[in-house]
């Protein structure tokens, strides 16, 4: 079954997407922030800590499907961009649609994927499912099979060996390898609270291991306490940058600040 990344839009067909962030580490409360700040693209996806969580048995944790790409792209906007109204919701997701089928290439030897946590008795029933195209439409090679069952896919996340936000080594600024990273972790209102977001960061965990990660990072909004107990209770350690160092970031809001967080995991004998 091929799966595909969440990609990063490359659309220009609005110049407000040029200021739009491409990567979410977490949740700010609407409370928290400005009026005027609450429209500029903040990160608005589900972080929040879950005080009583309680496992969905229905919620199955894999990786994406093709046929996932809308209610990925549904999860995504809705989390991150929960104010925007027609028509630029619809460009917003029309926009991570076309970045999730095309944003297909990795530099060599790094790995990208995207984990969706859906409902048991959506994708495995395709009775359930109304499907858009069959294998005969290709789109990028591949078959364009879109499902419009609404609202299965409860939460996703993005991993990738990339290492765009992870600092560089060396005098040649070599690509850091063997630490995934996590981002764009978003759960849809209606399924929080319910574990989906620990699960997520459970199966990321395992997917790095089988890549031959030995450590797992993201960036996490400082002003969200929340995201941040969260992730130190999945084992996640507060790393300091030293002083003067310039670590790259997620491009978002430039009032936002990061904790860089990371988790060592099991040693494989194999590498990223």
């Amino acid at each position: 079954m091929w799966t595909i990344p969440l990609g990063i839009s490359v659309n220009t067909l609005s110049p407000n997407f040029n200021k739009l962030p491409l990567f979410y580490p977490s949740r700010v409360h609407q409370s928290s922030i400005p009026s005027h700040l609450s429209r500029s693209g903040i990160c608005k996806a589900s972080q929040v800590v879950e005080i009583f969580p309680i496992v969905s048995p229905e919620i199955v944790v894999r990786e994406a499907r093709i046929e996932d790409c809308w209610e990925v792209a549904e999860t995504h906007c809705s989390s991150f961009f929960p104010e925007y109204s027609f028509p630029l919701d619809f460009v917003l997701r029309i926009d991570r649609l076309l970045a999730l089928v095309f944003g297909l290439s990795v530099p060599t030897g790094c790995r990208r994927t995207c984990l969706v946590a859906v409902t048991s008795t959506s994708q495995d029933d395709d009775n359930n499912t109304f499907f858009i195209g069959d294998e005969d439409l290709k789109i990028a090679g591949f078959g364009a099979k879109i499902s419009l069952n609404k609202g299965y896919v409860a939460g996703i996340l993005t991993l990738d060996t990339v290492a765009d936000f992870l600092p560089r080594k060396g005098p040649l600024r070599q690509r850091r390898t063997g630490i995934a990273y996590v981002s764009n972790v978003a759960v849809r209102e209606r399924f929080r609270r319910k574990g989906i977001a620990k699960r997520l960061i459970a199966k990321a965990e395992a997917q790095a291991r089988s890549w031959g990660c030995r450590s797992i990072a993201l960036h996490c909004d400082l002003n969200n306490p929340g995201a941040t107990n969260l992730y130190r209770s999945q084992g996640f350690k507060d790393i300091k940058i030293p002083e003067g160092a310039k670590w790259p970031q997620p491009r978002t809001s430039p009032d936002m600040q990061f904790n860089f967080m990371m988790k060592l995991l099991e040693k494989n004998r194999t590498n990223c």
